[in-house]
């Protein structure tokens, strides 16, 4: 049984990997670095750009040119997966979505660091706009590490209301 239990949500972190590394492959494929294809009108646009830095563009001067930051970046990556690959085997992730939550991390983790040692970087393929608000260029790894997080945040808060007894 407990085996079972152990790697009940490991198959999430696999199709994480497996979406996020085929909508990559298919983005770096089929456009040159540099792509840019408006979707939906002022709203969306398909793009390929090359991020060297961490989750939406952020620290990605830092990275480019340093083999310490490249490295240090990739190391706490793989530290980030296998604790959260612990946590999920040993039965330690808490509730349901938490457990979903630690799982879509992981696999985004493990998605964008497999970039990072195959191209230097991570391809980054969607851009949203909302107005004058410009979302840096994202992917699915990123965009499971996000829905991750609120999904952890959420049974956080969700708990701390029934631990007063406030309805939720």
């Amino acid at each position: 049984m407990a085996t079972e239990r152990s790697g009940r949500w490991l198959w999430l972190v696999c199709a994480v990997v497996a979406a996020d590394r085929a909508s990559k492959y298919a983005i770096e494929r089929t456009t040159d670095e540099g792509f840019r294809r408006e979707l939906i009108p002022h709203v969306a646009w398909l793009v390929h750009s090359t991020n060297s830095g961490i989750a939406f563009g952020m620290f990605s001067g830092a990275t480019t040119g340093s083999g310490w930051a490249a490295i240090l970046l990739m190391g706490t990556s793989a530290a980030v997966i296998l604790v959260l690959g612990w946590l999920l085997v040993a039965g330690r992730a808490g509730a349901v979505l938490e457990q979903a939550g630690l799982a879509l991390i992981a696999g985004g983790a493990a998605g964008n660091l497999l970039d990072r040692i195959l191209h230097h970087g991570v391809t980054d393929f969607l851009e949203l706009h909302a107005g004058r608000f410009e979302w840096p260029a994202f992917n699915v790894a990123d965009s499971s590490i996000t829905i991750g997080a609120l999904l952890i945040l959420y049974e956080l808060l969700r708990g701390k209301r029934e631990a007063s007894g406030e309805r939720a």
